[in-house]
């Protein structure tokens, strides 16, 4: 198709089938669906960003099994109503993300869709002997540890939405300007590219990870189904930026329940070994560790400053 040949000229890409990954030990995939009305909305949704997140949506969970990302595969199906532009502006934060996190294999592909617009993205990704031999078992004590702040993204959707029945109903141009960090965290999410080069170095390698889509709570619930263990999260070691306060405040809504329950931070979730907690607090200042593994009858359990425990009961997204 011509249209993807022009796309792939000078993008630093070679035009490929479907990217393989045949013959390399300990690979592992991913695999992701995002729908038009469901995943996104296209009213306050730039397509650029969209593409730029959408590859985040598969690699993430690359990273969170300790593989580096090495190709992608991208379906883009699209209705009439777009044109050639919107087909770029998609391209561009595709690449803009492969090149970030150094996919070495993309491949690219336009159908048609009926109505509205679909991506169907698949990723693979390679982990050295070393990292496969030595992962350790998860044990309880494990430390649960988070790459960056929870629920400002939900918020950012909030943001959005709200602004988004405003115009409707009385045509109100939005000023977003106070609002710039927690749409940046639902539009724009980011992925530290060097993650993995990070744990190596200190020599952390994960007894599990899992990546964060669907809000802390269900992330915490992928731990406790990956490792067979119950898990215990303290509320006063979550990390909530002061800018997802200031925003529950204004809508109204509690940013602790927001944090758990909310949901598109896109964050890692690895538990390491308790005889590395000195080390990964100097190490990883910008993470936190927000609770431990537990014995599997303790379940997944949030923990008050008080210590009361309640059940997590994620709430889906």
């Amino acid at each position: 198709m011509a249209v993807i040949d022009d796309l792939y000229r000078g993008s630093g890409f070679t035009r490929v089938a479907t990217p393989s990954v045949e013959g390399k030990a300990h690979t592992r995939t991913s695999h992701a669906l995002l729908l038009e009305g469901v995943d996104f909305d296209l009213t306050y949704f730039p397509l650029r960003h969209l593409g730029y997140k959408a590859v985040l949506r598969v690699i993430g969970p690359l990273y969170a099994v300790m593989h580096k990302p090495v190709s992608l595969h991208v379906v883009v199906a699209m209705s009439n109503r777009f044109g050639m532009e919107d087909v770029k502006a998609l391209w561009e934060g595709v690449t803009a993300a492969a090149k970030e996190h150094s996919v070495s294999s993309l491949s690219f592909d336009l159908q048609p869709s009926a109505a509205g617009l679909a991506l169907s993205l698949s990723a693979a990704g390679t982990a050295g002997k070393d990292i496969a031999d030595k992962a350790p078992k998860p044990k309880s004590m494990d430390l649960i540890c988070l790459s960056g702040n929870v629920g400002a993204a939900y918020m950012g959707l909030q943001v959005l939405e709200r602004e988004k029945a405003a115009f409707n109903s009385r045509g109100r141009q939005p000023d977003l300007s106070k609002y710039k960090y927690v749409l940046s965290q639902y539009l724009s999410p980011e992925i530290k590219n060097n993650v993995l080069s990070r744990m190596k170095e200190g020599d952390f390698i994960p007894s599990c990870g899992v990546f964060s889509v669907n809000g802390l709570g269900a992330a915490v619930l992928d731990l406790q189904r990956a490792t067979g263990l119950g898990a215990k999260i303290y509320i006063d070691k979550i990390p909530i930026s002061s800018k997802t306060f200031e925003m529950a405040e204004e809508l109204s809504m509690d940013p602790i329940t927001c944090a758990i329950n909310g949901g598109e931070d896109y964050r890692l979730l690895f538990t390491l070994p308790i005889a590395c907690a000195e080390s990964f607090r100097r190490d990883f200042q910008d993470w936190d560790i927000i609770g431990h593994l537990a014995q599997t009858e303790v379940g997944t359990v949030i923990v008050t400053p008080e210590g009361t425990e309640f059940p997590i009961k994620a709430q889906g997204y």
